[in-house]
């Protein structure tokens, strides 16, 4: 995540649209009851006086002493307590589901958008940063909205009502509370900022953390084959020691800082009862308004305490916002594509849309004339002095120029870093060009709409991507509409059916983790039927059988050959001897293509693919 500082203004006055949007009605009633529930516990203070001045001595000697009005008043504070227990009942449950609420449109608005992101986001963000925004941030945005707030804003009404009752009841005393505020508040605002910002910081070490022990997870295997267990361990001994220290500072600061408010509380409260005693033994006060003017003083210091506490959580939870905002504020991926992919039919020799699926499929490119041309979806991708790097001033790709034609076969080979996952990437437009043109059969890919781009491109990667569900689901990912008739011949296609047919249940075994329990020939099986579906003109294989083993990478490749058949194929391979039927060979060196032809005219030049066919040049 961006390690900018938000504006917490901003932050608060987003918090707050997602809040009166959709809840105004529920909103005030909870202030309503808050102040309901507050003002009910200054009431029972200003009892206690009445109670003592007014019912409880002048009963004191009294011969024949009549309880009835004293029975009165106390079933009619009864009422009053009973008002302030529903009303406190009231806004903590209509805030759970105000806050669970808010935090269902949070977590909805971040996953829709992250869809929208481009590639190079989820490239340049540790996956652990971003799960940790879903969790960890979620969370104090919860506790925030559901406790922090609703307890500050009681405390600030609280607060208000009894500051008004203790200047009624003696000015000077009242006087002698502030000044022990004051204090207080000098000690929260030290103590409360150095705990705010340490709690800051840990939220943003979890975030480091989460994402170290996600890389460490999905490394494992790398992990223990290079014995880098020590290693591992002393970097993430140094990420949760970071972590360790602001956790550690952060409730260092908050756990003290109540009890200091608490003392310095108790300390106003016995220097004011010291002044009540001189005060009531001179007549000034009497004994009922110096009992409740000693529970003023409890009723106003503990609010306080209470505010001080909670700014902790309410910096935390504007902190975990201002991540999560950043997130939805990411620039999406932008398309200004309009060119779109339709059903098609030959009519009189000409190309007309067709609402029914015929297995043609056309371009729909509108001109600015209002002429709507159809081009048929053929497969012939060219790329024109294409200049391309993923930052700028820094070019990976230079003047690329290739055709390749319907149902060629076109590879690439050349050591690590030479830019052949980069054209791939292109041809999908996971990134934009700085420089030159792509076409698909003759129309420039940035007017062709993404979504239409991506659907006729079918991909087959190094790392197979399996989702938790069944073997038919993962299959049907390539065409959600697929019948379970196209899901098997699919498979039958891509040589998965064999296996298949021996799990468990067969199609509809449950898989999960990334599909746990198969190996990795038969999930990268699974990933070849699912870009068999797709029925794509262009497929591209990125290094597709490069991790698993020569019996199994045959019956992966005899999948493959039946997939590639008829169609316009890019292959990034290591293993130069499943590329020697290619019609088209490119060699890359740092961005450039330094040779190209087929495997004999390759062979016969004796340059560099000759050196990497005989093993006198390697591909590190």
């Amino acid at each position: 995540m961006k390690n900018k500082k938000p504006n917490q203004l901003k932050t608060v006055k987003r918090l707050l649209s997602y809040v009166t949007k959709n809840y105004k009605l529920q909103l005030f009633v909870v202030l309503v009851s808050i102040i309901i529930s507050a003002l009910v516990g200054v009431i029972g203070v200003q009892f206690i006086k009445y109670l003592i001045d007014d019912f409880i001595t002048p009963l004191i000697g009294h011969k024949n002493p009549n309880y009835n009005s004293l029975l009165n008043i106390i079933i009619l504070m009864g009422f009053v307590y009973l008002a302030g227990i529903i009303c406190t009942y009231i806004y903590n449950r209509l805030m759970i589901n105000i806050s669970q609420g808010v935090l269902n449109r949070v977590r909805s608005e971040m996953f829709t958008h992250m869809q929208k992101l481009p590639i190079g986001y989820f490239d340049s963000h540790p996956h652990g940063e971003i799960m940790s925004t879903y969790t960890n941030d979620v969370d104090t945005l919860r506790q925030m909205l559901s406790q922090s707030i609703p307890q500050t804003f009681s405390a600030i009404v609280t607060m208000t009502a009894v500051l008004i009752a203790m200047i009624a009841t003696n000015i000077y005393l009242t006087l002698v509370v502030l000044a022990m505020v004051v204090l207080m508040i000098f000690v929260s605002k030290y103590l409360g900022g150095n705990s705010s910002r340490y709690f800051v910081s840990q939220q943003q070490d979890i975030g480091k953390l989460n994402g170290y022990i996600e890389e460490m997870m999905e490394g494992q295997k790398v992990v223990k084959v290079f014995n880098y267990e020590e290693e591992s361990k002393k970097k993430f001994d140094l990420l949760n020691e970071q972590l360790c220290d602001s956790m550690t500072k952060a409730n260092m600061y908050a756990n003290i800082l109540m009890p200091c408010i608490m003392n310095i509380g108790n300390l106003g409260y016995v220097l004011v009862a010291v002044i009540d005693g001189i005060l009531s033994v001179n007549g000034i006060l009497t004994i009922g308004s110096i009992a409740a003017f000693l529970q003023y003083v409890k009723a106003f210091t503990n609010p306080l305490g209470q505010v001080s506490q909670q700014m902790n959580s309410i910096v935390m939870a504007l902190a975990g916002a201002g991540r999560i905002f950043e997130l939805i504020d990411e620039e999406v991926e932008t398309d200004e594509g309009y060119v779109t992919l339709v059903n098609a039919k030959i009519e009189k020799g000409k190309i007309v849309e067709n609402e029914e699926r015929t297995g043609i499929w056309a371009r729909k490119h509108p001109h600015k004339n209002g002429k709507v041309t159809y081009t048929r979806l053929c497969g012939v991708v060219e790329f024109e002095n294409v200049q391309f790097g993923y930052v700028p001033h820094k070019r990976i790709l230079h003047d690329i120029t290739l055709t390749a034609k319907e149902g060629q076969k076109v590879s690439f080979v050349g050591a690590t870093g030479a830019g052949k996952t980069t054209i791939t990437n292109l041809i999908n437009r996971f990134y934009d060009i700085q420089d030159g043109k792509i076409r698909y059969d003759g129309i420039n890919i940035e007017k062709i709409k993404k979504d239409d781009l991506r659907r006729s491109l079918g991909m087959v990667l190094q790392d197979t991507s399996l989702f938790t569900g069944t073997i038919k689901d993962n299959i049907r990912y390539g065409k959600l509409d697929a019948t379970d008739e196209e899901i098997v011949e699919a498979a039958k296609l891509s040589n998965a059916d064999q296996f298949i047919k021996h799990l468990p249940h067969g199609y509809d075994t449950v898989i999960t983790g990334n599909g746990e329990g198969l190996s990795q020939g038969q999930r990268q099986l699974l990933s070849i039927a699912r870009a068999a579906l797709n029925n794509p003109p262009v497929l591209i294989l990125d290094e597709a059988t490069s991790s698993i083993d020569t019996r199994t990478e045959k019956i992966v490749q005899e999948g493959m050959d039946k997939l590639m058949k008829g169609r316009t194929v890019f292959v990034i391979a290591h293993r130069l001897s499943t590329i020697k039927n290619s019609d088209l060979i490119m060699v890359l060196d740092h961005g450039h293509i330094i040779e190209r032809g087929n495997h004999k005219e390759l062979i016969a030049k004796k340059g560099t693919y000759y050196g990497l066919y005989t093993g006198a040049i390697e591909i590190d």
